[in-house]
C-alpha cells in the first residue's frame, strides 16, 4: 500500500511540474461549444428572462451552436408581448430588442412606432448612466432592425455632453450626478452608450467631444492592471452598490471600445501589447462553469475577433512535451481568439535555452515551416536538443507590413517547453561492505532495465551501499527530480531513504550501525525497491530489485517500538473465509407399501362419510324450486366443493400460506350464500308450521 502511495506521489509531482510551467493560450475550442449546451437549457422552450435567453443565444451565435428553432416559438411570444406593453421599462425593451435582432421574430414597424416616443422621451429626461445606457441602446437596435422608424436624435450634441458629464479625469464614470463613486464598469457602459449616440446622431458630432472621449480611454487604459503572464485586465476599485468582478469589468470595457471604433473615424491609439493581453485574460480563464461568465468570456472574444482598434493573434503550442524517441516536431498555431485562420505570417524561433543552464541557447533564429493541410507551423529539433525543460521564445512576423496597424502580435512570446527521452542506466551494483575494514563482503550487478532480483545478508556492523550512473540520449549526466530508495520489513513497516548524487553517479550508504533503532531492531528479510522518476525521464521507474536478510541486535527494554501499521482498507473486499458444513445423514424411509397402506386409510372417513349420507337417506325434496334460492343453494355447494378441491391442492402442491389466502376467500363466499340459503329454509319451515 505503501509503494502505491510512493507512486502516487512520484506521478503527481512530475505533473505538477509540467502545470507549473507559464502559460499557454489556447483559442477557442470545441469544449466552449460543449459548454454552451450543458450551461443555456431552456425550461419548456424559453428561459427565465429575456435578459438570459439574449445571453444564451448570443453564445450559440458566436460559437455556431445551432439552437434558435428550439427556443425561437416561446420567446418570440415573450418578446412580442413586452414591446407591446402598455408602460414597458427601457431595461426590458433593450433585452428584448437584442433577442429580437438574433431570432428575427415578425416584429411589426407600428409596433416599433409605438416605443420609439417612449424611448426619445427616456432619454430627454434620463439622469442616470443605467437610463441612458438602456434607452439609447434600444434605439440603435431598432435602427438595425427596422429602415422605416425614425429613431435619429435631433439634439444628439446636447445628450452626448450630459452622458459626459458623468466622466471622471481618470476615465472612470459616475452612474449618476448624485453619486460620488466612480466606476471602470460604468465607463464601459458610458463608452458604448456615446458610440450608440454617434450612430443615432442627425447631424455629425462634434469632433472635439469625439477626441477628448479617446483621451478618456487612453486614461482608463493607464490604470489597467497586468499579470506576469502577460494578461491584462480591469477591476474594481470601490463600488458599494455596484460591485462588478474582473471578468464582467473587462468585458464592458471591451465592449464600449470596440463599439466606440465601429462609429468614429480615425484611430485610437492603444499598444497592441494591452490588447493582446486583454485577450489571454479571457483565454485563460478556460471554460467558465457560471452562464453569466460564459457570456461576457464569449461576446468580448467576439468583440475582439473583428474590431478596427487591433485584432489579436493567440501563438499557441498544442504539445509542450515533445519527445526524442518518438521524433516529435514542434508544431506551433497562430490563429484570432475564436480559432479562425491568421493572414501570412512567418513564426520564427527567436531561442530556446535549457533552463538552470549557463550553456546558453541551444537553438538560435530558425524560421518554422508551414503545413498548409494542418495549418501549423513546425520545426524538426535538431539533433542538439537534449532532455530537459526548455524555454522556447518565438515571434511573429507578418508578411504585409500594412497589416500590422490592423493586428496585435505581442512581439515575443515565451512558452515553456519539456523535452522528454530514454534515460540510460549504467553500472549499477549493491554492495555489502564491513563497517570496519570496509572491505567487500558481497557485490552484486543489478540490471535496472531488466528483471533480475538479488539476495543479500548482513548484521547491524555492516554497511550496505547501492550505485548507479544516469546518462542521457546525448551521453550528459542526468539528476533526475525523485531518487528514493525504500526498505520494507516482511512485518511491512518502512523506511525510505533519499538517494544523493556524487559527481557522475549517484550513491547511497546504509550504515545499520547507527540505523538499528530506526530500523526498531527488526531483523529479518527486508525488500529492497528503488524508485528514479523525472517529468523529461519517459523510462521512470518503481522496482523491486531484491531482498536482504538482516540480523540485527536484540531490542533493549526503553528501545522504540514499531508503529501500529494501518489495515488496508481493500482487505475488507476480499475472499472470505470457506465456511464447511456437515449435513446430517438422512432418516431410514419405511417402505413403499406402508406409505400406499397409510394412505388408502386416508380415504376410510370419506367413504364412510358418504355411506352415512346413504344411510339416512339423503334426498333432494326441500331443495329450492324458485330462481334466486336455488341460485344460492348451488353456489353454496360449489363452494364446498372448492373447499374440499382446495384441501387437495394444498396436499398435492400448495404451500400453507397459500391455501390459507384462499381459504379466507372462500369462508367469505360461503358465509354469504349459506346465510342466504339457512334464511330461504328457514322462512320456508316458518310458512309450513304456521300453515
Amino acid at each position: 500500500m505503501a509503494a502505491r502511495k510512493l507512486a502516487g506521489f512520484l506521478v503527481l509531482a512530475l505533473v505538477i511540474t509540467i502545470c507549473e510551467a507559464a502559460s499557454v493560450f489556447q483559442p477557442i475550442t470545441n469544449a466552449h461549444r460543449s459548454a454552451a449546451s450543458q450551461l443555456f437549457t431552456p425550461v419548456d422552450g424559453s428561459f427565465p428572462s429575456l435578459e438570459e435567453a439574449y445571453e444564451a443565444l448570443r453564445s450559440f451565435e458566436i460559437l455556431g451552436v445551432d439552437k434558435k428553432a428550439d427556443i425561437k416559438s416561446a420567446t418570440c411570444r415573450s418578446v412580442i408581448e413586452t414591446l407591446g406593453s402598455s408602460s414597458p421599462s427601457p431595461k426590458d425593451l433593450f433585452h428584448a430588442l437584442r433577442v429580437n435582432g438574433i431570432l428575427k421574430c415578425e416584429v411589426k414597424d407600428q409596433l416599433f412606432k409605438g416605443i420609439v416616443p417612449k424611448l426619445k422621451a427616456v432619454v430627454s429626461s434620463a439622469s442616470s448612466l443605467l437610463d441612458f445606457y438602456h434607452s439609447i441602446g434600444s434605439l440603435d437596435l431598432i435602427k438595425d432592425q427596422s429602415s422605416n422608424v425614425d429613431v435619429l436624435l435631433s439634439d444628439a450634441d446636447g445628450v452626448f455632453r450630459s452622458i459626459k458629464a458623468l466622466s471622471q479625469s481618470d476615465g472612470r464614470w459616475r452612474y449618476s450626478s448624485n453619486n460620488p463613486e466612480s466606476s471602470t464598469y460604468a465607463a464601459g457602459l458610458a463608452i458604448k452608450t456615446l458610440a450608440g449616440v454617434i450612430s443615432l446622431a442627425s447631424s455629425e458630432i462634434d469632433q472635439s467631444m469625439i477626441g477628448t472621449l479617446k483621451n478618456d480611454i487612453s486614461k482608463l487604459f493607464d490604470s489597467i492592471e497586468k499579470y506576469d503572464d502577460g494578461t491584462f485586465y480591469f477591476d474594481e476599485k470601490v463600488v458599494e452598490a455596484l460591485h462588478q468582478g474582473p471578468l464582467s469589468t473587462t468585458s464592458s470595457v471591451v465592449r464600449g471600445l470596440t463599439a466606440f471604433a465601429d462609429v468614429t473615424s480615425g484611430s485610437i491609439k492603444l499598444p497592441g501589447e494591452k490588447i493582446l493581453g486583454l485577450a489571454k485574460f479571457f483565454l485563460g480563464i478556460g471554460v467558465p462553469g457560471d452562464a453569466k461568465d460564459f457570456f461576457n468570456q464569449v461576446d468580448s472574444l467576439a468583440c475582439l475577433e473583428n474590431n478596427r482598434v487591433s485584432v489579436p493573434l493567440i501563438l499557441s503550442v498544442p504539445a509542450t512535451v515533445l519527445s526524442l524517441s518518438e521524433k516529435n516536431q514542434l508544431k506551433v498555431k497562430v490563429n484570432t481568439v475564436l480559432g479562425s485562420n491568421a493572414p501570412s505570417l512567418t513564426v520564427k524561433l527567436v531561442r530556446a535555452s535549457k533552463s538552470g543552464s549557463k550553456d546558453g541557447s541551444v537553438i538560435e533564429s530558425q524560421d518554422l515551416k508551414f503545413d498548409k493541410e494542418s495549418e501549423s507551423h513546425f520545426l524538426d529539433l535538431p539533433k542538439t536538443v537534449d532532455v530537459g525543460k526548455f524555454l522556447f521564445v518565438f515571434e511573429v512576423v507578418l508578411h504585409d507590413s500594412e497589416l500590422e496597424k490592423g493586428y496585435a502580435t505581442g512581439g515575443q512570446t515565451k512558452v515553456p517547453v519539456f523535452v522528454t527521452g530514454l534515460i540510460k542506466v549504467d553500472n549499477a551494483e549493491i554492495t555489502v561492505l564491513d563497517s570496519d575494514l570496509g572491505s567487500v563482503e558481497s557485490q552484486k550487478k543489478l540490471d535496472l532495465a531488466g528483471e533480475n532480483v538479488v539476495s543479500l545478508s548482513a548484521n547491524h556492523l555492516q554497511k550496505l551501499r547501492l550505485s548507479f550512473q544516469l546518462t542521457t540520449p546525448l551521453g550528459h549526466v542526468f539528476k533526475p527530480h525523485q531518487v528514493f530508495l525504500k526498505l520494507k520489513h516482511e512485518s511491512k513497516v518502512e523506511h525510505i531513504f533519499v538517494v544523493g548524487s556524487s559527481g557522475k553517479k549517484f550513491e547511497i550508504l546504509l550504515d545499520f550501525l547507527g540505523l538499528v533503532e530506526k530500523f526498531y531492531y527488526l531483523s529479518g528479510s527486508y525488500d529492497i525497491q528503488l524508485t528514479v522518476g523525472d517529468a523529461v525521464m519517459e523510462n521512470s521507474f518503481l522496482k523491486a530489485i531484491g531482498q536482504i536478510e538482516l540480523d540485527l541486535p536484540e531490542a533493549p527494554e526503553k528501545a522504540p517500538r514499531p508503529p501500529l501499521q494501518p489495515a488496508d482498507p481493500y482487505s475488507r473486499y476480499g475472499p472470505k473465509a470457506e465456511i464447511s458444513h456437515i449435513f446430517r445423514a438422512p432418516e431410514k424411509r419405511p417402505p413403499k407399501e406402508l406409505s400406499l397402506a397409510f394412505l388408502g386409510l386416508t380415504f376410510v372417513p370419506l367413504i364412510g362419510f358418504l355411506i352415512g349420507l346413504l344411510s339416512l337417506g339423503v334426498n333432494f325434496k326441500n331443495f329450492p324450486s324458485s330462481a334466486v334460492p336455488a341460485t344460492f343453494a348451488i353456489l353454496f355447494h360449489l363452494g364446498i366443493a372448492a373447499v374440499l378441491f382446495l384441501y387437495f391442492l394444498f396436499w398435492l402442491k400448495l404451500d400453507l400460506f397459500t391455501t390459507l389466502k384462499v381459504l379466507g376467500f372462500l369462508g367469505a363466499f360461503l358465509l354469504f350464500v349459506g346465510h342466504r340459503i339457512l334464511s330461504h329454509l328457514a322462512s320456508s319451515s316458518t310458512k309450513l308450521k304456521s300453515a
